[in-house]
């Protein structure tokens, strides 16, 4: 019988386990994503290294600018990439024409000296502009050398990679919040 009661309570708090959440150490700045049908992300933002990235990323969070957008490219193919996210158009309508929008802002270009390592969040821009970073950020889903020192590294995902790996092209962001 008190093996019963005891096989029957570990049942019980495997659920707690699962979801439990990522507890920030002192003096991190985590960034948690929550992605419709899929859990939540927990990115380390790296607010010293970059300061002007990671400042206009908490305001639009703050405002709530991520709230109900959707993954509007993810590439997988030849090899797994990136998610990316950030284009206020995405919220509804076709996917299609999506990925040139913002809120406008233009934010320059931060060195930060991280590599593209799987996790790593960068702030996506226009080619030809290294200093034309917005709204729109990408998650790598694998190393990405051939990004390095071209897009501001602004934080590393450090909670809910599983999550990250999953994610398709149109899942819903419910909530982007600063711990």
């Amino acid at each position: 019988m008190r093996a019963l009661i005891t096989f029957i309570c570990f049942l019980a708090l495997i659920p707690l386990g699962l979801g439990q959440a990522y507890q920030p150490r002192p003096g991190e700045t985590i960034m948690k994503i929550e992605i419709e049908g899929r859990g939540d992300v927990y990115i380390r933002l790296f607010t010293k290294e970059a300061p002007k990235t990671t400042a206009h990323i908490q305001r639009l969070v703050k405002n709530g600018f991520y709230n109900g957008q959707r993954f509007h490219r993810v590439e997988r193919s030849p090899r797994p990439y990136l998610a990316q996210i950030g284009d206020p158009a995405s919220r509804s309508g076709d996917l299609a024409n999506v990925g040139n929008g913002g809120s406008g802002a233009n934010i320059p270009y931060e060195e930060t000296g991280f590599d593209h390592k799987a996790g790593v969040v960068g702030l996506a821009r226009t080619v030809q502009d290294p200093n034309s970073g917005d709204s729109q950020f990408y998650i790598t889903l694998a190393p990405a050398k051939f990004l390095d020192g071209k897009y501001t590294v602004f934080g590393r995902v450090v909670g809910g990679m599983a999550v990250v790996r999953s994610i398709e092209r149109g899942d819903r962001v419910v909530s982007v919040r600063i711990l």
